[in-house]
């Protein structure tokens, strides 16, 4: 069986995942085409299986502009792998990896109803719940940074990723996660 890469281009052997909670939902698998058409959704725990970098695109393609339109975001995560590629002499996916494990939230905010009054409480995330929302909002990062700006959806996807897996606070990823723990924190 042959080694396939990412785009052709991005071999997957020399990624990781330094944070353990999250080794077993990043899939670093490499596929020659990444589309699923799906056949993940009846399984249980089935996104696990599924390469992160279609989880990227996929999360893309719930944005605004890209609804539905898989090819679109396609191509923009393979400009953006390039633009990291160049910007940052490294594989882009350790970048990527980095970026989802730095905006991932480690705890979040639930509503309990004690005696009729909603009280806040922290509870821990779940590690799937983690890789979601990390992807989410670097996604939703990349498409509202776009806006009343002269910069493709690419280079601010590249921009956003960047920040992400730098652990920099200008990141939107970033600092939700920070808000979110930081409500947690005071729920504690």
């Amino acid at each position: 069986m042959a080694d396939f890469q990412i785009f052709g281009k991005y071999p997957t052997n020399d990624v990781v995942v330094n944070d353990p909670g999250l080794v077993r939902y990043i899939n670093l698998d490499a596929r020659m085409v990444l589309h699923t058409h799906g056949r993940h959704v009846k399984k249980h725990m089935g996104k696990a299986n599924v390469n992160i970098v279609e989880r990227l695109i996929n999360n893309m393609m719930r944005t605004e502009k890209y609804t539905g339109k898989k090819m679109s975001a396609y191509n923009v995560v393979k400009e953006a792998f390039e633009i990291i590629e160049k910007r940052t002499k490294q594989n882009p996916l350790q970048v990527l990896v980095n970026a989802i494990i730095n905006s991932a939230p480690r705890e979040e905010v639930t509503r309990l109803k004690m005696a009729g009054i909603a009280v806040p409480k922290a509870v821990d995330v779940a590690p799937s719940r983690r890789v979601d929302i990390a992807l989410r909002n670097i996604a939703i990062g990349a498409v509202n940074s776009t806006f009343r700006n002269t910069k493709s959806a690419a280079e601010c996807l590249a921009d956003e990723i960047i920040k992400a897996s730098k652990n920099d606070v200008s990141s939107y990823a970033v600092s939700k996660k920070e808000e979110v723990e930081r409500v947690a924190a005071s729920a504690r």
